[in-house]
């Protein structure tokens, strides 16, 4: 198999290749990027680490901007492993590309605009034979098996809530607001998008535009209570169509009441048009006094996390005509999820090891819940790394 890494040499790209690298099969591995010299350390990083020598491992320079460019690397190849963000900018049009040229793509695309962009891709991807799926991540990607894991309980299902840590649990190990040179990251910049405008939440069993951080209020089994907030995400967007609950679906954040109302504010000037993208993310890492101030008057809006576990998949519905609830959550997997590169990047590239095996069989544009087999990812998740496993509570 020959895959190409495209973003390869960036922070989530390096993992995902790095366990691509390792994954039976994988013959030849070209880690892309439009720094053509970190391309290069990547690559030379990895050939060293193979562990197989038949294992080839190269660089190219790629823009994914460049059509001619992105195509004539797209060549050739069985897979593209795509980690280059923001996805509302890039997203969709190196989907289309793969499918002009007949490759199999798997993405960690975290936006939910480009989401339902791509997912009006499928008839176009099965029409080629080409096999995709989109959002194999963190969040969304192992959120959206956890909901599997937790909706399977219940005969009927009416909520199904995502959430992920921003400032609970173990402090982050890698999710700087700004990359080189003082620049926003994509992950920021991402951030900032999807707080920003109006975003895709279900209610009453249908999609509808809310603004973002909207307090929700979890009374979750196993005595975990707590307030988080919607944030735009890809998760509701494919469990609507997936799971189709009957009532509310949404992608919170766990997140401390005093950082929420920074967040609020940051929206408010987002949407105003006082700020950017880029400058919002930056303000991230250095909040001007006058936000911070600004900020202080709307805490008590915010609730408190409570015991909310960081990470997890709730679901509620009924069990023989009686009313339930499941949570599902990962266990011992708080420094995988507290560092943004390992929590994307690993499980990317064990989405991938599904598409390059056959287990994903069906051409089209699929979302994970759908493609990946949720039972064998917690498997090779707790191989891959040893302790970590998935604990399901019920409550009725």
């Amino acid at each position: 198999m020959k895959v190409l890494a495209l973003g390869g040499a960036g922070g989530i790209g390096r993992v995902a290749a790095r366990v691509t690298a390792r994954l039976p099969g994988v013959r030849e591995l070209v880690i892309a990027d439009r720094d053509p010299a970190a391309a290069r350390r990547t690559a030379a990083l990895l050939a060293a680490r193979a562990p197989e020598p038949g294992t080839a491992v190269s660089a190219r320079r790629v823009d994914v901007t460049d059509r001619a460019e992105l195509h004539a690397a797209l060549d050739g190849m069985d897979a593209v492993l795509n980690t280059v963000g923001p996805y509302y900018r890039f997203g969709p049009d190196v989907l289309r590309a793969a499918i002009r040229t007949g490759t199999d793509y798997l993405d960690v695309c975290d936006d939910w605009e480009p989401t339902v962009a791509m997912l009006e891709l499928d008839d176009e991807a099965r029409a080629a034979g080409v096999r995709a799926v989109i959002g194999m991540g963190a969040s969304p990607g192992v959120s959206n098996l956890l909901a599997v894991r937790a909706a399977a309980l219940l005969d009927t299902l009416t909520d199904v809530h995502t959430a992920w840590p921003v400032d609970v649990g173990p402090e982050p190990a890698t999710t700087p607001p700004t990359g080189p040179g003082r620049t926003p990251s994509a992950a920021a910049v991402h951030w900032m998008q999807q707080l920003s405008g109006t975003v895709a939440v279900v209610r009453g069993g249908r999609i509808v535009q809310r603004p973002p951080l909207e307090r929700i209020v979890l009374d979750l089994p196993g005595g975990h209570r707590g307030t988080a907030c919607t944030v735009g995400h890809p998760e509701p967007v494919t469990l609507h169509r997936s799971l189709r609950p009957a009532g509310d679906a949404a992608s919170l954040m766990v997140v401390r009441a005093g950082t929420a109302a920074y967040l609020d504010v940051l929206r408010r000037d987002l949407d105003a048009g006082r700020l950017t993208n880029e400058g919002a993310a930056v303000e991230l890492e250095r909040p001007s006094l006058r936000r911070i101030l600004r900020a202080g008057t709307q805490v008590l809006r915010f609730g408190s996390p409570g015991t909310l576990p960081g990470f997890f998949a709730a679901a509620t519905g009924t069990i023989d005509g009686r009313p339930a609830s499941v949570l599902a959550r990962l266990t011992g997997g708080d420094a995988l999820m507290a560092d943004l590169a390992e929590g994307t990047g690993v499980p990317a590239g064990l989405g991938l090891a599904q598409l390059l095996d056959g287990t994903v069989r069906t051409p089209g544009v699929h979302p994970p819940e759908t493609a990946v087999d949720a039972e064998r990812f917690f498997a090779d998740l707790a191989r891959h790394r040893p302790g970590v496993g998935v604990s399901v509570e019920l409550g009725v």
